[in-house]
């Protein structure tokens, strides 16, 4: 009999998150290019032709937009940063191994989010 502790996913399953996780990291990296894009472009967003009230509405929310941006390349940064931790765990074998409960992390939890460390039981526990 096997204790809890001692699973992990195999190496092939392992090379398969891994795959996932670096699609995952190109694309989190190929958006974030596009909010900070956004944020630097925000200036000039093509409304000089446009109505005066539309222009009017838009540098009203052009701070909002700013705003919203900042955090959404906060998040957008954490996020890669998060998978990229997902393959140091993955290189240590210790991938999909729930820090509390030191059991498997369900497979279709880590397909959904691949950088989770916590199984569903434990992710309930700190309700």
């Amino acid at each position: 009999m096997t204790t809890d502790s001692k699973e992990r996913y195999s190496d092939k399953d392992l090379n398969e998150f891994k795959k996932l996780i670096q699609e995952k990291i190109e694309k989190a990296q190929h958006d974030l290019e596009l909010i900070k894009s956004a944020y630097m472009n925000d200036h000039n967003n093509g409304t000089d032709d446009t109505s005066p009230t539309f222009k009017a509405f838009d540098e009203g929310s052009a701070v909002m937009s700013k705003e919203s941006n900042s955090q959404l390349a906060i998040r957008q940064e954490k996020f890669i940063r998060d998978l990229k931790n997902a393959l140091i765990r993955i290189e240590n074998k210790t991938y999909g191994i729930c820090r509390v409960t030191g059991k498997l992390i369900n497979k279709k939890r880590l397909e959904l989010v691949p950088h989770a460390t916590l199984s569903i039981e434990a992710k309930n526990m700190q309700k």
